[in-house]
């Protein structure tokens, strides 16, 4: 467990600036090497080569195992029945991601023969092999839920799915017409020929291969067709309560297009008609490109991405070899990429059933977030944070006060300036609205725009010229770096003077997610916190030489390092007998340096607990190596998205931070790290930490060997439900 901070004459000072880093950075290091080099067992210890490959996991491989702690979601009978669906279906999602952008990156490195091996040692090759095949196994598996475990659920819920082969005669009247007044209208029929080249097919959308005998008016006879499905069509209709009127009855837009495809093809017979979906490389490169116009130029790409290279086949289960071979060779794909579907093959496209059904029973119940005193409605945030710092934890606590705040201060004559970041914000957002109104007040608005927060760019650059044309400055941050750094900073005067107010959060601008991802908000008029956050500003707006914030620690410039630098002053404690302990909480481990650095620190003997929800490259209870570390992944309602580092000894114990330790956060993006200066926040953090290290409702350790044990296999099933409950229960 973390125990409270200490007065020990080891504590380190992370102080940015640079002539103090640079001292205390090498009275530390060289302190630390005299202790490496002197006693039996520390010279055992510089023995092991930590770079050896047999140290690290495959951060591929890695997250897939976080997906498949996903999939096992749809499994849990203590999660409610449309709960346990929605985790199928973000399985499904999170895999299409995955496609589009990881693996598309391994086939990329495989065709241009720039195969490189990670700190893992393995080459991309190696990687897809064994991807595929888990891939594989994890798709049969999905289906077989849905087959065998959620859809007769449903069912016995009354809520059905309907096959072609149950429907009776006046359901077939009635989908007839659906064909003949909905989908005929709409739908193009492809056939194949000189003439009809295979189409460019959208990414990810809905389609059927047809085999054809006879000859068209024209006297063709290609035999080969392709159906796509406009996705204007919903994939699930509802079939009318008078029709069928108990229950709630629906039917996959695949089932009535194949049950009347052949209205497409007058006069021929359709002999095969299978589903098939592509998925394709989503990516988009604009490190490099040199333009004027940033957003006019990603605009462009955007269209590109509908169309990039094929990564994925999807088709039904009985689609014929034939006609797979002829798909694969169409997409370039090779017989591993291929992936055969027991059901819809657009399985994602379920959760629309989430609206159209009224079984609140079915899923989990509404919560209130809960709301700190000095922050309820009505209540003028600007004295409040004037009191003492407010630090909420969402989304337990509500994320409705940093709205309002924005809200407040657009309409408030002493303030003079707001200045944000914006990665991801929700599509009516309520931020960007108050901000206009800011602009229109004649007050001085500033908002990095993050252009390149992946499937959201073209959102962003939609609200960019919301901003713009409302008389904000918008910026779009550094070419080659995301700004990723969640900041608000507003400019109040206050008598005679200006004061700075700052909220800074682990988690994006946005409302909806503030519901469903844990995240931590710290808002604040700490003097020298706030003139950070301007100090930041001002170097993402504009040009200048390296900044040297006296709190924050911001990447790309000092983060890794000063990381580093905290775990090897731990190690430098333990070295010299006394207790040494890091937490950090994280969506990722990955960075190579910052794992070493641990597996070193473990080797002294520091304590270590890692809450890595997803993919983790470290290898813990390595004898000799990794003993002292421990590796928990907290799956539940909640994505836990918040990042926390806990280290026992430095002068600020506690940090926050919106970046996870991985090389894309501490190399390319322009991330903040912020320390959390009240006791009692930080007394309240080790406490929250507390509770998910002791969580065994739904939680899961990684092994040695890569492979995670779910810890409820060995608490009790009826137990309380797990850390979030207890936070619903304690902040909500």
């Amino acid at each position: 467990m973390p125990e409270s901070p200490t007065n020990s004459s080891l504590e380190i000072v992370i102080d940015n600036t640079q002539d103090a880093e640079s001292n205390s950075e090498s009275d530390l290091l060289s302190e630390l090497t005299v202790e490496r080099t002197t006693g039996q067992e520390i010279g055992q210890d510089n023995e092991i080569d930590l770079d050896s490959e047999i140290y690290y996991e495959n951060r591929e491989l890695s997250y897939f195992k976080f997906n498949l702690r996903v999939l096992n979601q749809a499994k849990d009978l203590r999660h409610p029945l449309m709960e346990r669906l929605i985790f199928l279906l973000i399985f499904s999602s999170n895999l299409d991601e995955f496609f589009e952008i990881r693996v598309s990156f391994l086939k990329k490195q495989l065709d241009f023969g720039r195969q490189r091996p990670g700190p893992d040692g393995k080459y991309p090759e190696q990687i897809l092999k064994e991807l595929h095949g888990q891939v594989r196994e994890a798709l049969d598996e999905q289906y077989r839920i849905l087959n065998e475990d959620l859809l007769p659920s449903l069912a016995e819920e009354d809520i059905h799915f309907l096959p072609r082969h149950e429907w009776n005669d006046e359901l077939k009247e009635w989908t007839r017409n659906y064909f003949d007044n909905e989908i005929l209208p709409v739908v193009s029929p492809l056939g194949l020929d000189p003439a009809h080249p295979f189409p460019r097919l959208v990414n990810k959308s809905l389609n059927f291969i047809l085999s054809l005998d006879g000859k068209d008016a024209f006297g063709r006879e290609s035999g080969l067709a392709i159906v796509p499905a406009p996705r204007s069509l919903p994939r699930l209709i509802k079939v009318p309560s008078e029709l069928l009127p108990k229950g709630d009855n629906f039917i996959f837009l695949s089932s009535i297009i194949h049950a009347y495809v052949g209205e497409f093809f007058p006069g021929m017979t359709v002999t095969e008609c299978h589903q098939f979906r592509v998925t394709r490389n989503s990516d988009l490169e604009m490190t490099n490109v040199e333009v004027e116009d940033y957003a006019m130029a990603l605009q462009g790409q955007l269209h590109r991405r509908r169309f990039g290279a094929a990564t994925k086949l999807e088709v039904g289960m009985n689609c014929p070899s034939e006609l797979t071979n002829f798909l694969l060779e169409r997409f370039n794909l090779t017989e591993d990429e291929l992936f055969r579907l027991d059901g819809p093959v657009n399985l994602q496209r379920l959760m629309a059933l989430t609206g159209m059904l009224d079984r609140p029973d079915l899923l989990f119940p509404k919560f209130s977030p809960g709301m700190p005193p000095a922050l309820e409605e009505g209540a003028y945030i600007f004295s409040a944070v004037d009191k003492e710092d407010q630090l909420l934890l969402h989304p337990f606590q509500s994320f409705l006060p940093v709205i309002d705040w924005v809200r407040q201060a657009a309409k408030d004559p002493t303030v003079l300036s707001i200045k944000q970041t914006l990665y991801r914000t929700n599509e009516s957002s309520e931020l960007v609205e108050a901000l206009s109104e800011a602009a229109r007040n004649g007050k001085e608005v500033t908002v990095v725009i993050e252009l390149r927060a992946r499937f959201d760019e073209e959102e962003n650059i939609h609200f960019a010229s919301i901003l713009q044309e409302a008389g904000a400055v918008v910026v779009y941050g550094v070419m080659g770096y995301k700004t990723h750094a969640k900041m608000l900073l507003f400019v109040r005067r206050v008598g005679n003077k200006l004061k700075r107010y700052a909220h800074l959060g682990t988690g994006n601008y946005h409302r909806k997610n503030s519901l469903l991802y844990t995240d931590y908000s710290l808002m604040t008029a700490d003097e020298t916190v706030c003139a950070d956050v301007h100090k930041v500003f001002q170097q993402i707006t504009g040009m200048g030489k390296k900044i040297h914030p006296k709190l924050l620690i911001h990447a790309p410039f000092n983060l890794r390092k000063s990381l580093v630098k905290m775990i090897e002053h731990e190690e430098l404690v333990a070295r010299n007998g006394q207790s040494a302990h890091i937490i950090a909480k994280l969506n990722a481990l990955t960075d190579p340096a910052v794992i070493k650095a641990l597996y070193s620190a473990s080797m002294a003997g520091v304590k270590i607990d890692l809450i890595v929800r997803g993919i983790c490259c470290l290898k813990p209870g390595i004898p000799h190596i990794s003993e002292n570390i421990r590796v928990v992944s907290i799956i539940g309602r909640f994505l836990e998205h918040s990042r926390v580092y806990y280290f026992k000894n430095s002068t600020h114990t506690v940090y926050c931070s919106s970046a996870d330790w991985m090389e894309r956060n501490l190399s390319n993006r322009i991330e903040v790290c912020f320390p959390i200066l009240k006791k009692k926040h930080i007394s309240r953090i080790v406490d929250e930490l507390n509770l998910y290290l002791d969580d065994r409702y739904q939680s899961w350790e990684l092994q040695a060997d890569g492979e995670y044990i779910e810890l409820e296999e060995e608490a009790s099933k009826d137990s309380d439900g797990g850390v979030q409950s207890k936070l619903l229960k304690l902040l909500g």
